[in-house]
């Protein structure tokens, strides 16, 4: 019984340890009139299926979600990793966005990070 507690307090100890997961940096590139991609570096101390950075969004000014990336499986080998958004559509004339990453334990990360967007092309 005492191993399996301490086991079982191991597990979620780690799981606390893990934090949120902090976006490191994005790129922004205009792909089209209104249209980017965004390739999102970010760093996250997975510790398996249990706790892993799951998805990023970018939103608009007024917070709108306006394209997410999920990530199928924990990253525990390879931090930071970046991954990649192609076809995110953003409102005529919006010069910044931001990025809000997620975990699977913690939700939504409190840090947002601003993106200035470049000229179409």
């Amino acid at each position: 019984m005492a191993m399996m507690l301490a086991c079982t307090l191991t597990v979620g100890w780690g799981t606390a340890l893990a934090g949120q997961v902090t976006v490191v940096e994005v790129k922004a590139v205009a792909i089209g009139a209104s249209t980017y991609r965004f390739d999102v570096t970010l760093k996250h101390g997975d510790t398996g299926w249990d706790h892993y950075a799951d998805r990023w969004d970018v939103l608009g000014p007024d917070g709108t979600v306006l394209g997410s990336r999920v990530l199928y499986h924990p990253h525990v080998e390879e931090q930071p990793f970046t991954r990649s958004l192609s076809g995110v559509r953003v409102p005529a004339g919006t010069r910044q966005v931001q990025v809000r990453a997620h975990d699977s334990v913690h939700g939504d990360s409190d840090r947002l990070y601003p993106v200035a967007l470049p000229a179409a092309p």
